[in-house]
């Protein structure tokens, strides 16, 4: 079992930055892949990026490569996501998720609550 919080989400400004973080509960963290998925108002849950156990090999939505970064900390428990150059449309309440390396949510068995990301224009 894993319990998984985020944290640092907020308001920012387009051309901005932030760091999510996912705090993982629970001592078999480092054998779940991890994924960062969004949903904004109105839409689908949408995946943004996974990184393997190891955090050897990511892989990232084309709305977001270049711009967002995934990475772990197994000692820690917790993983990221660094947001740069951030757009309005990147506004959505971002949830981690541990489970199996893929794009699709069905891949995850767990989730947070998820965090609000606001980006004004």
């Amino acid at each position: 079992q894993v319990q998984l919080v985020e944290s640092g989400g907020g308001l920012v400004q387009a051309g901005g930055s932030l760091r999510l973080s996912c705090a993982a509960s629970g001592r078999t963290f480092s054998s779940y892949a991890m994924g960062w998925f969004r949903q904004a108002p109105g839409k689908e849950r949408e995946f943004v990026g996974t990184i393997s156990w190891s955090g050897g090999t990511t892989t990232y939505a084309n709305s977001v490569k270049g711009r967002f970064t995934i990475s772990r900390d197994n000692a820690k428990n917790t993983m990221y996501l660094q947001m740069n150059s951030l757009k309005p449309e990147d506004t959505a309440v971002y949830f981690c998720a541990a489970g199996r390396y893929g794009r699709y949510d069905y891949a995850y068995d767990y989730w947070g609550q998820g965090t609000q990301v606001t980006v004004s224009s």
